[in-house]
């Protein structure tokens, strides 16, 4: 396994997940709630700008690997569930939104898993719709998490919700591309 400094940024962001989880639980005493939120907040923005950076910097310096893009989407996936569940503990997110995105990121990983087996990975790689997918529930739920108002005008509940209601929409637009790309291959099979 090869450790260069994108995949440090990957294990960086695995190495939060506990900690975004935790902060939420941690007595009141020692952490009021929009404290909580904040600290929960900024652990996921954190997170987030690893996700954009540790791809950057591999490319960037040459150290792209096997591992590290094996790693980096199963980080994303994690802190994205870890903080599905968290949202959905503290009722900020509709179950059947953390069911649609969770449920879509296990049959995709499936279905590229099965593709790259037979050879046919390149059917299912990433594609703009799965960016925008992305890009929408990562811009969302440091909005749900957040849970408060923003220059005395905009409320981060609403926009969150707002927006993770469009990261559902395009989660399953998503699954549906990929699944209408898979098509041809599952067909074949006896």
């Amino acid at each position: 396994m090869t450790f260069n400094l994108p995949i440090a940024l990957t294990w960086t962001r695995v190495a939060a997940i506990p900690l975004l989880v935790a902060v939420f639980y941690l007595p009141g005493s020692w952490l009021n709630q929009f404290d909580k939120n904040l600290i929960g907040t900024i652990l996921f923005v954190a997170a987030a700008i690893t996700d954009w950076l540790d791809g950057f910097l591999a490319r960037r310096l040459g150290q792209e690997s096997a591992f590290g893009e094996f790693l980096d989407p199963v980080a994303d996936k994690l802190i994205v569930a870890a903080a599905l569940l968290v949202l959905l503990n503290m009722d900020r997110v509709q179950v059947w939104v953390a069911l649609v995105i969770i449920g879509r990121e296990i049959t995709i990983s499936a279905l590229r898993e099965w593709m790259a087996q037979i050879g046919a990975s390149k059917n299912v790689a990433v594609n703009l719709i799965g960016k925008l997918k992305t890009t929408a529930q990562l811009i969302a739920i440091p909005f749900l998490l957040l849970n408060d108002t923003l220059f005395t005008w905009l409320n981060c509940a609403q926009v969150g919700t707002w927006l993770i209601w469009v990261a559902a929409f395009l989660t399953l637009w998503s699954m549906f591309y990929y699944l209408k790309k898979a098509l041809p291959q599952l067909m074949k099979e006896p």
